[in-house]
């Protein structure tokens, strides 16, 4: 078990995206109730994700006491001005809509799906904080943000006194570490849990890709932009990733998808990785990343392996560091 704060969580998070689409209700309460009965208890979906909350609220009834429920909100659901963001207005709305969709009262963790540029950050934490007070949220957290934006918010609620983030959910895998130029130390020094998004690198460290050559089928061969841009991700750098993580999965005669979220456990400062699935098979696949460690050797050569390069000011920060004693 994790925690952040005094919330225990799994080790694992249960990521329902794709409930509904393309997983249907059946198999996606089948995934839910597999998960709980192993052990897990974690549980995050999304106002965004289409019929997400309706078939997760479904699942937990009856076990909703054994359920950490997360869910976020902010991203766009309707095509009206209010219909988006982290105003009082929208989230106030949101909540209530979520509820009825989770068949809950209260959520325990409701997220800011992202950083809202137009809503004065005042205004998003003071509603945060009048909605913990109302005991419909247990706790708060945030996405995608910058660590500028995170810091922001947290010395915003020190000063007032308003309720603060205990976690913050990001993509962080092996083949994408860009949390460790900021975040990562931020989020240790300040004490908020990271709930890695995106683990297996949209699919990249499942195994399944064996060369640098376009993929005729996935979310690589569709032509998206952003996070799974192909030329992007299918890189030199990433296969040589990809390679280490089939030589120790090897070794290790585990499935390269529990080798490359085994790394991501034991890495400080992270939480919960949010595993999602498809099916039931796939998630089991992913649970079988608990309950067994990478050899220090190994661990060490998949963080080698996928490293940024060094960079300024961490660089002569590091060279300057003064000892303890």
């Amino acid at each position: 078990m994790a925690s952040f704060n005094l919330l225990v969580v799994s080790e694992l998070a249960l990521g329902t995206m794709m409930f509904g689409d393309p997983t249907s209700e059946e198999e996606s309460i089948r995934m839910v109730y597999h998960f709980l009965d192993a052990g897990g208890n974690f549980v995050d979906t999304a106002d965004y994700y289409g019929e997400s909350e309706q078939i997760v609220g479904k699942a937990i009834q009856g076990r909703r006491s054994e359920v950490v429920l997360a869910t976020k909100v902010g991203l766009a659901i309707g095509s009206h001005p209010n219909d988006r963001g982290s105003s009082r207005k929208h989230m106030m709305d949101g909540i209530e809509a979520s509820l009825r969709r989770l068949n809950t009262d209260y959520i325990d963790l409701y997220q800011l799906h992202s950083w809202d540029q137009v809503t004065p950050i005042e205004e998003t934490l003071r509603t945060l904080d009048d909605l913990v007070a109302s005991g419909k949220v247990r706790y708060v957290g945030c996405s995608n943000d910058l660590a500028w934006q995170l810091m922001k918010s947290l010395a915003f609620s020190d000063a007032k006194s308003y309720v603060r983030f205990v976690s913050i959910q990001q993509q962080y895998s092996l083949v994408s570490r860009e949390m460790d130029r900021e975040h990562l130390s931020l989020c240790l020094e300040e004490k908020v849990g990271i709930l890695p998004w995106g683990p297996l690198g949209g699919g990249l460290l499942t195994g399944k890709y064996k060369t640098q050559e376009k993929p005729e089928a996935g979310r690589f061969s569709w032509g998206l932009t952003g996070e799974f841009d192909v030329n992007a991700k299918f890189t030199p750098k990433n296969f040589e990733i990809i390679e280490a993580v089939n030589e120790i999965s090897r070794e290790t005669e585990k499935t390269p998808s529990q080798v490359a979220l085994n790394w991501l456990l034991e890495k400080e400062g992270i939480t919960s990785p949010i595993i999602g699935a498809t099916s039931l098979s796939q998630l089991e696949q992913n649970m079988g990343a608990v309950g067994w460690s990478l050899s220090p050797e190994q661990w060490e050569r998949l963080d080698r392996v996928s490293c940024l390069p060094s960079e300024y000011p961490a660089r002569m920060q590091e060279r300057f560091k003064r000892p303890l004693s």
